[in-house]
């Protein structure tokens, strides 16, 4: 076992290669390939909006159902140890559904800089994003982030799952060819003080 690294709450995100196997990874791609795709939205001050120039994705909610129990159980243990190793974030679990995110190279799908956090009912702290695609399937839509001096990429290999805090800037680069597909998460709790 890997000693914690004493500065990795100062990192802009954390990684968790092989969270799933990949039976379980083509369960999770399955099941979210059944979901009802609607178009990525932003939100704003008032309702949620379609805006182009800062999304451009397909969305749909995995919202927790016993057939997929396993999946977030799961997360919420890798989450959870992420997060004692790195930030220790006072977390209370999720209290919004998980969201299947498919960007296609035709519509040129991208997700521009931004927070996770915001005007939101519970107070989003730690962000996670599972790679379900493998990298050499899509060209561009890199997974960045700005958290320090310079911008980082997450990696781009198939059941990796990175988590940051959500209020560290990130994007996703335009997708030049092909078709990325990802889970994304978010971990609430108290706000900050």
């Amino acid at each position: 076992m890997v000693a914690p690294d004493p500065f990795a709450h100062v990192q802009p995100f954390q990684v968790w290669e092989n969270a799933f196997t990949p039976e379980e990874l083509d369960a999770i791609e399955a099941y979210g390939d059944r979901l009802d795709l609607n178009r990525g939205t932003v939100l704003s001050d008032g309702p949620e909006i379609t805006y182009d120039a800062l999304r451009i994705t397909r969305t749909a909610i995995m919202a927790p159902m016993p057939e997929i129990a396993w999946l977030y159980q799961r997360i919420e243990r890798v989450v959870r140890v992420l997060n004692g190793q790195s930030y220790r974030f006072d977390l209370l679990g999720f209290a919004e559904p998980f969201q299947y995110m498919v960007y296609r190279g035709e519509e040129g799908g991208h997700f521009n800089w931004h927070v996770d956090n915001g005007r939101l009912p519970a107070a989003r702290k730690l962000s996670a994003t599972l790679q379900l695609t493998d990298g050499t399937q899509y060209e561009g839509c890199d997974l960045e982030f700005f958290g320090t001096h310079q911008v980082e990429k997450a990696p781009r290999v198939r059941g990796t799952l990175a988590i940051f805090p959500s209020y560290v800037l990130h994007r996703v680069t335009p997708i030049r060819s092909g078709t990325r597909k990802a889970l994304v998460i978010w971990s609430t709790g108290p706000n900050f003080r």
